[in-house]
């Protein structure tokens, strides 16, 4: 079957090429009537613009890049799902251009790859070290902003607040009545796994407390794991914060086959609030992280830098800390 044409939308509505250019496009002056006799004919035919042909009539794409690590890993995922979201809410289309390895010299072409297809904007996720480090290397003549990035980065920031997640976290387990919290941390060149870590410390200190010495895994169950089967060897351990949920997953699966039970033995909080983590077993207690108001501030952001806006802005998103039975009754 034909695709429809815009000369069949305006034969449909009885107006003229041009008028139905200016509805499509937005450029021009239209009575409401018109307007909606073209809009019924745009429905009835389902028509498609040319997305080519309205970008040299408006010299808009209406389309803006992702720069995306990757990664199934759940936070990266989670943070190119907010971004799509509030696009395809706005109107907009996202191109992404993946890389596998974050650093600077892969981050700089997968930016030049998105300048090469017109996009109005970019919007590079940037959790780890490499790319934040990348971030000062981008060029200067397209709207950029950060998500997920440090601070410091030199481009406006949207991003969680990883260190009040973290206390959140350290902090309900102190309130238990715990006379210390271990860590189990993420990779030290993640941001937010350097984040979380120094948070965890700096609440300890608050409180007169001297840190354990940290674990360190790589975001996996099988890390988790491990890290679980270390903290057992050596004894003693009454509450434990985990950098992300699936860590925790496989710290509790050593738990369970070494006969420490949570919450009675341990209690444990998680962070993420990955889908899973409340069919976990037990039920996790974790620091949720809301990646569809990320998606929406960062496509806000970028819409303010396309008018010359918010130049140096940073954005902080509260978590929330969600309790189960992880740090039920002992």
């Amino acid at each position: 079957m034909r695709q429809a044409s815009l000369t069949d939308v305006a034969e449909l509505a009885g107006v003229s090429h041009m008028t139905v250019s200016r509805v499509i496009n937005g450029t021009g002056p239209v009575r409401p009537e018109t307007r909606a006799r073209v809009q019924a004919a745009i429905q009835e035919l389902d028509y498609r613009p040319n997305s080519a042909a309205r970008t040299l009539a408006t010299g808009k794409s209406e389309t803006l890049g992702v720069v995306a690590l990757d990664s199934t890993l759940y936070g990266p995922a989670s943070m190119l799902y907010g971004i799509e979201h509030a696009a395809r809410e706005a109107g907009y289309a996202i191109t992404i251009s993946s890389v596998s390895r974050p650093q600077r010299q892969s981050i700089s072409d997968a930016v030049e790859v998105l300048r090469r297809q017109a996009v109005e904007g970019i919007l590079v996720i940037a959790p780890h070290v490499a790319a934040g480090r990348a971030l000062e290397f981008t060029p200067r003549d397209v709207p950029l902003v950060a998500v997920g990035a440090a601070e410091s980065a030199p481009v406006p920031v949207v991003t969680v607040d990883q260190h009040d997640g973290a206390r959140r976290a350290t902090e309900h387990l102190l309130a238990l009545g715990h006379r210390t919290v271990w860590h189990i941390a993420g990779p030290e060149d993640w941001l937010e796994a350097r984040a979380r870590e120094q948070s965890w410390r700096e609440t300890l200190e608050a409180h007169g407390i001297e840190a354990p010495t940290v674990l360190r895994g790589d975001w996996s169950p099988r890390s988790g794991y491990e890290a679980g089967r270390a903290l057992i060897a050596g004894g003693d351990v009454t509450a434990v914060f985990v950098a992300n949920d699936q860590m925790a997953l496989g710290m509790l699966r050593a738990f369970t086959e070494a006969g420490v039970t949570v919450p009675h033995d341990v209690h444990v909080v998680g962070f993420d609030d990955v889908p899973e983590a409340a069919y976990f077993s037990p039920p996790l207690t974790t620091v949720r992280q809301d990646f569809i108001e990320v998606g929406r501030q960062a496509f806000e952001l970028l819409l303010l830098r396309l008018r010359d806006e918010a130049e140096g802005v940073r954005r902080l998103i509260t978590p929330e800390l969600v309790v189960r039975e992880s740090t039920g009754p002992r």
